[in-house]
């Protein structure tokens, strides 16, 4: 037995190989090769495949509430037309002059469940001939309920308007003719209430292509054409 303290000698004929630590390879023992090389031949997963679930399930879900808000709302998009339209103060042979346009825009909520709220703010109305803005003003603001028709009165005015030669001679000829083309853009922002819930702000745009017979008190309207888009956001 080596007294302690004492490194015991290798016996005769035995020989000690140092191998420093880093160049030491480990060997699984044979009964776990075989668990070691299912393990390190496995091809790692996906991580994305939860996402892509996540993504299509939020997608049907969304696409099956749309479906059953449609079906149960019906919602049906509104009528917009011009009823009359009337101009006073108009001089083609001032350089200069101040106008006013009273303009009747029939709205018309065909929905049963939606009402819609018409603002104030933002909301503009113009009238142009061969692009050149004769007036402009706002839509009233007010609240329609579903399955009524409302007609709006716009109160549009024009001030210091000056006119090209080119242009006055144009709306001469024009009159003469009983054939005076305008355009009416009307922008208003509206919110659509569904029971107790109303939606954010949502922008209505109309443009209709007019034809008057003369700039007057009087006017009547010979044709008319109207377009209009909504921005959801």
């Amino acid at each position: 037995m080596a007294e302690p303290g004492r490194t015991q000698q290798p016996q005769p004929g035995t020989y000690v190989v140092q191998i420093p630590k880093d160049q030491v390879y480990r060997v699984p023992p044979p009964e776990n090769a075989t668990l070691y090389n299912k393990y390190t031949s496995q091809k790692p997963r996906p991580r994305n495949c939860s996402w892509l679930l996540f993504i299509v399930a939020s997608l049907l879900l969304l696409l099956l509430s749309a479906a059953l808000f449609y079906l149960l709302v019906r919602p049906e998009s509104p009528n917009y037309s011009v009823q009359t339209i009337s101009f006073k103060g108009f001089n083609l042979t001032a350089p200069a002059s101040s106008q006013q346009v009273n303009v009747a825009v029939r709205a018309e909520n065909p929905n049963r469940k939606i009402g819609i709220y018409y603002k104030q703010p933002h909301s503009s109305a113009n009238v142009f001939y061969a692009d050149i803005k004769l007036c402009h003003g706002a839509l009233p603001a007010f609240y329609q309920p579903p399955k009524s028709v409302t007609e709006l009165d716009a109160a549009l005015t024009g001030t210091g308007i000056r006119l090209t030669n080119a242009a006055r001679d144009g709306l001469v000829e024009a009159q003469r003719q009983g054939k005076v083309a305008l355009k009416l853009h009307v922008r208003s922002p509206v919110a659509l209430k569904l029971g107790s819930i109303k939606t954010w702000t949502i922008t209505v745009k109309l443009a209709c292509d007019l034809t008057v017979d003369q700039l007057a008190p009087d006017a009547n309207i010979v044709s008319k054409h109207c377009n209009y888009g909504v921005h959801l956001w």
